[in-house]
């Protein structure tokens, strides 16, 4: 647009308000790719310029080379841009005219835009996903609206919900029913960890459709039952109908807090004696989040309190190694260790963890330890022998490694020698030209050797380890 030339919207601009009142006026430049627009809660990346109706620019994405990104139907932009960018394609540019009241309205946005000002957007849309709701903002929970809910509330770690899902893989339906279960504990019936975690960023009569990826869904294993393969994407259209939250442990006093505890406890060692290990850490750890901050109990009720926090981390670290998550069972074994290190149990978990992990050394410190408060422990006894014969061996090995590699450079050495005895000139003739071609840089790494003169040779290390390794992998 030229600046001082009033804009006029053209005649194929087309009014894409709700109540058709002209205050968002829309005209395509270039048509965009595909069938889907935007969904509410869906993220968008466009490029921007933004100009009064008399051609002055206020502000511009592309003058600052960054797109912009921001939630659709979150109010985080001006209305028009809500209910405009929500119309567009991917690769679209459209020209949208916006009067104030969809706009920055009477007050305007000083210095640049004044109050009842008539703004004019060139978007053009770059891409769009859904809301990424994983507590690890990995992209492995993906929520799109498709319908609003209703209020502020959502369910919580505990509630209980009646659901409606429908879930598909490959375009294949596998999963569509009505049910009934707590949040944390949907995995017994069949619903992936992940679609609680998606409960908990919907309200009533909310639907949504919730991607997930393999980890958050059912994993390498898949589902034989449902017949979803190993390492499926998974695609559920949610319907929440009703749900009752749980009471926070900030809403409990001291005492209330340590009845639920022993409610998840209880309900966690229910679940471990039937495998259930995923289900079973998540009331372990909700043992953990209500008692290990609260300060207030005295007496007998702390002395429970302890014990109560202490088998709760305890089973959370079992639960851990038998799923395979050796760092997680050795940091809540710290944790068990620093609140008291009388428990063997702890040393003794926490030195499997490090076993797991071939800290072999570390393990068996730790198994030593358990053997110490608990002298006729037979397990443990067998795991220090484990460790002794993984640290003889790992040792052997080391020794063997380091042996054949001095043989190589010893080999070297003498070809090297073999090659100066070939090259050494006649003493009596071109006494001048010799050159010791060497290099005069000093080496960073330790384990690398420069060798100069008239042989130029680099004997490393790091390599003869390497090269010697794979000797005896083959072998």
């Amino acid at each position: 647009m030229t600046v001082g030339t009033e804009h006029t919207p053209g005649p194929d601009a087309e009014d894409i308000t709700i109540e058709k009142d002209g205050g968002i006026l829309k005209e395509i430049k270039v048509a965009g790719s595909g069938s889907e627009t935007p969904w509410t809660g869906d993220k968008v990346f466009v490029h921007y310029v933004g100009t009064l109706t008399n051609g002055d620019k206020f502000d511009s994405s592309r003058d600052r080379g960054d797109q912009f990104s921001f939630n659709i139907g979150k109010s985080e932009v001006i209305k028009g841009w809500d209910f405009g960018v929500a119309t567009m394609k991917v690769g679209e540019k459209a020209l949208f005219t916006i009067k104030a009241e969809y706009g920055y309205g009477s007050a305007g946005s000083p210095p640049k835009i004044p109050g009842d000002a008539t703004l004019v957007f060139e978007i053009e849309l770059f891409d769009f996903h859904g809301e990424d709701i994983s507590k690890d903002s990995d992209m492995g929970v993906v929520k799109r609206i498709k319908c609003n809910g209703e209020g502020y509330d959502q369910p919580n770690d505990g509630s209980q919900v009646e659901i409606e899902i429908k879930g598909s893989t490959n375009g294949k339906i596998f999963d569509e029913r009505k049910v009934n279960f707590e949040v944390g504990e949907g995995l017994d019936i069949g619903i992936p960890r992940g679609i609680e975690f998606a409960l908990e960023k919907m309200k009533k009569n909310e639907i949504a459709q919730i991607t997930l990826k393999p980890e958050y869904g059912f994993g390498k294993n898949g589902n034989v039952d449902k017949g979803v393969g190993p390492n499926s994407t998974l695609v559920y259209e949610v319907k929440v109908n009703t749900f009752e939250k749980a009471k926070e442990s900030w809403q409990l006093d001291a005492d209330a807090k340590l009845e639920q505890a022993k409610i998840f406890k209880d309900k966690g060692t229910k679940h471990f004696k039937e495998s259930k290990f995923e289900i079973a850490s998540t009331r372990y750890q909700k043992v953990i989040d209500f008692l290990e901050h609260e300060i207030s109990l005295k007496g007998d009720s702390e002395a429970e309190r302890k014990s109560i926090l202490q088998a709760g981390r305890l089973n959370l670290a079992l639960c851990y190694l038998k799923m395979d998550k050796w760092i997680e069972a050795r940091a809540v074994c710290d944790k068990a260790i620093e609140e008291t290190d009388a428990v063997a149990k702890a040393w003794f978990r926490r030195g499997e963890a490090h076993l797991a992990l071939n800290d072999c050394e570390s393990a068996k410190l730790d198994f030593e330890q358990s053997l110490d408060l608990e002298p006729d422990n037979k397990a443990a006894k067998n795991k220090v022998v484990i460790c002794q014969q993984r640290i003889k061996a790992q040792k052997e090995k080391e020794k063997k490694t380091f042996a054949n590699m001095f043989d190589k450079f010893a080999e070297i050495d003498k070809k090297k020698e073999a090659l100066e005895k070939q090259r050494r000139p006649d003493a009596m003739n071109n006494i001048d030209q010799w050159n010791s071609g060497g290099d005069s840089g000093i080496a960073s790494d330790p384990n690398s050797i420069k060798v100069g003169g008239d042989v130029n040779m680099s004997l490393d290390i790091n390599e003869a380890i390497k090269e010697d390794a794979e000797l005896q992998e083959e072998a």
